[in-house]
């Protein structure tokens, strides 16, 4: 996607699992009608992710419809990439299973690019893009010091931590056992607090929902106590394993981006 917004051209973006169908003969169609939605409006960029699964080796046990997909994919894959730069289809693929690809659709693609896992300022970036616009008390130093805590953490990974941290202020509002006012847009609200806190008297969300108090809870920002509490228990998915692979697959075939 970043790929298509410095270029300034139309991206289609899909997984291989859309074009896998148990009916002889739709999947195969379905590839066929992607590129030539793509070349109607060249020039463009087709990315498909986890494409191993559309186009893995060829075996024995292979169904009709899967060698029907894989075949298309080949012959369209012949018509893309080359001529006028003003019709030109980049095809960009994705893959976590280098090795499984099959040989053919392999040498279809002019470069084979490892993307390496991104580093400290790159994962801190993540942290920042993820939490968007959801209120939170993280300084950059913070966010820095996130980056450095999850080395070998993918951008997979990380999505993952964020997705678990913004559950953290409706978990604490769930289990809040006191609340405190606070002003939030020029309005009196009710934010979970520790009983010890300045202001803070006790209070479920039920016993506020029972006195028609419910839509004053205001959820508290998200902190870096929040990170660090699932980072207690959150793992790399990139095994060591994994990494000596990409390494040898591009030593044989590719190279690094």
């Amino acid at each position: 996607k970043a790929v298509a917004g410095e270029a300034g051209t139309p991206f289609f973006s899909c997984a291989a699992s859309e074009f896998v169908e148990l009916f002889v003969g739709v999947g195969a169609s379905r590839v066929r009608d992607l590129f030539e939605k793509a070349k109607a409006k060249a020039p463009c960029i087709i990315f498909i992710d986890e494409i191993d699964a559309l186009c893995s080796s060829r075996g024995e046990g292979e169904s009709e419809a899967a060698r029907r997909i894989k075949t298309e994919f080949l012959v369209q894959m012949q018509g893309v990439g080359h001529g006028d730069d003003k019709k030109r289809v980049l095809m960009l693929g994705a893959t976590n299973l280098p090795y499984s690809l099959d040989q053919a659709v392999r040498r279809r693609f002019d470069k084979r690019i490892h993307i390496p896992l991104p580093e400290a300022p790159a994962r801190a970036s993540m942290f920042r893009i993820h939490l968007g616009d959801t209120p939170n008390a993280l300084t950059q130093r913070e966010f820095d010091d996130l980056g450095e805590r999850t080395k070998g953490f993918s951008g997979s990974d990380v999505a993952i931590v964020v997705k678990d941290v913004l559950m953290q202020p409706v978990r604490k509002t769930q289990d809040a056992t006191h609340f405190k006012k606070v002003q939030e847009g020029g309005k009196v609200m009710l934010e979970p607090c520790s009983a010890g806190e300045p202001g803070a008297f006790p209070a479920t969300l039920q016993s506020l929902a029972d006195k028609g108090q419910a839509q004053l809870v205001h959820p508290p920002k998200i902190t870096f106590r929040d990170f660090e509490k699932v980072l207690l228990r959150a793992r790399p998915t990139v095994s060591q394993d994994d990494l000596e692979t990409y390494k040898k697959f591009t030593t044989e075939f590719g190279e690094e981006g």
